[in-house]
């Protein structure tokens, strides 16, 4: 197109130069308007030229000034570019506006919702979970486990926790099935251990006690506790379980507010988290877990996997129909985008900006001008053309007029 455009000039050069040589010869007045129109032609064509070669260099590598326009403000075009961006495109309600069009949360629950979708996202989670898993060191998670559980488990205290737990078991009457267990078992356990009773008694007997006399206390005595056990089982209000109601409350109140029971509850406390096992807790939980997330990594029909494929295709569904789930994720993302435009649009703008700024003057201004280069020389070829008009307008006006 340089070359198509240059050519424009010379043509109008070489028909200038044959008028004036016409003219020299004393050709008739029809050579003057040929004269006038390329003379002008070629003004036109030169001024466009200039101006189409000043936006990218220097014309003959003259430093002139106001020439080599886009080597010399790229960045000041960078930074306008940047700015245009984050105004036009990067504004709050424009990135909302657009976010509402796209219908993203029903669009995504949509594609959620389909089984070989939801297969998809749990497949790859599995990998990404067994990845994560395969990192993690055992030591860093006990560690961390540590920290987060069993330290705070260690400084709370146990005593008005299990106090308050406690008096609420009692004041929705949950512990009378435990004590009717224990009753049931301890009338149970008297019937069929007779023969315990009956050894008990003839050991605390005397030596001189008959063998007979000891028999008939001991069937007495066990007829006396199976009565005594029947009675607290059947009768829900036994003084026993009366007494054993009254009991726990007390215990209740005293672990929540005696120093002492405190004291002791603490006591108990320090000798559980002391045991091997409980010491062990926190690496036999972590060594469970990550088995079981390795074991369902694998297996793409394990329990987990199923159960968490059910789980994401539920939501999509969800998320598809559900107006008021739709309308939450939507206002969440809303205000996200607002949160990240309003905070980093600057940010993100300065990709444009740091971009140009890095890039070489000399090659922007020749990647720029084979982008746009075809079009101005368009402008250098109708300036030649236009001009020529103009000028032979002028000529024939200024002819008539004098």
């Amino acid at each position: 197109m340089k070359t198509v455009a240059t050519g424009f000039l010379a043509l109008a050069t070489v028909v200038y130069l044959l008028a004036r040589w016409q003219e020299s010869r004393g050709a008739g007045d029809w050579v003057g308007y040929v004269r006038a129109a390329s003379e002008a032609g070629m003004v036109g064509a030169i001024a466009d030229w200039f101006a189409v070669t000043a936006l990218f260099r220097h014309p003959l590598g003259l430093p002139i000034p106001h020439t080599a326009i886009i080597p010399r403000k790229k960045d000041q075009l960078g930074a306008s570019l940047g700015e245009f961006v984050g105004v036009n495109f990067l504004a709050p309600d424009v990135v909302v506006g657009k976010l509402r069009a796209a219908r993203v949360p029903q669009r995504l629950g949509r594609w959620v919702a389909q089984p070989e979708n939801a297969a998809r996202i749990t497949a790859e989670a599995a990998v990404a979970l067994k990845a994560a898993v395969t990192v993690l060191r055992d030591e860093d998670v006990q560690r961390l486990l540590d920290a987060t559980i069993v330290r705070r488990i260690t400084d709370l205290p146990w005593g008005p926790p299990l106090g308050k737990l406690l008096g609420e078991v009692l004041a929705d009457g949950k512990h009378r099935k435990l004590v009717d267990l224990v009753c049931d078992r301890a009338y149970d356990w008297a019937i069929v251990n007779h023969d315990t009773v009956v050894r008990v008694v003839s050991q605390q007997a005397p030596t001189w006690s008959p063998r007979f006399l000891d028999d008939m206390l001991a069937d007495r005595l066990h007829r006396e506790v199976l009565d005594f056990a029947r009675a607290v089982r059947d009768d829900q209000a036994h003084p026993l379980r009366t007494a054993i109601d009254r009991f726990l409350a007390e215990f209740a109140q005293d672990l929540q507010h005696d120093p002492e029971t405190i004291a002791r509850a603490e006591a108990v406390k320090a000798q559980v988290l002391e045991h091997p096992e409980v010491q062990n807790l926190a690496a036999s939980a972590w060594n469970t877990a990550r088995r079981m997330v390795l074991e369902a990594a694998d297996d793409p029909s394990s329990e987990l996997r199923r159960q968490a494929q059910g789980l994401i295709a539920g939501w999509g569904e969800r998320l598809a129909t559900d107006d008021v789930v739709r309308g939450k994720v939507d206002g969440w993302l809303e205000s996200t985008l607002r949160y990240v435009v309003a905070n980093y649009a600057d940010e993100i703008t300065s990709v444009i900006t740091d971009t140009v700024a890095r890039w070489d003057a000399a090659e922007t201004s020749r990647k720029i001008e084979l982008q746009v280069g075809r079009d101005l020389q368009f402008i250098r070829i109708n300036g030649t053309v236009v001009g020529a008009l103009a000028g032979l307008v002028i000529y024939a006006v200024s002819q008539a007029l004098f």
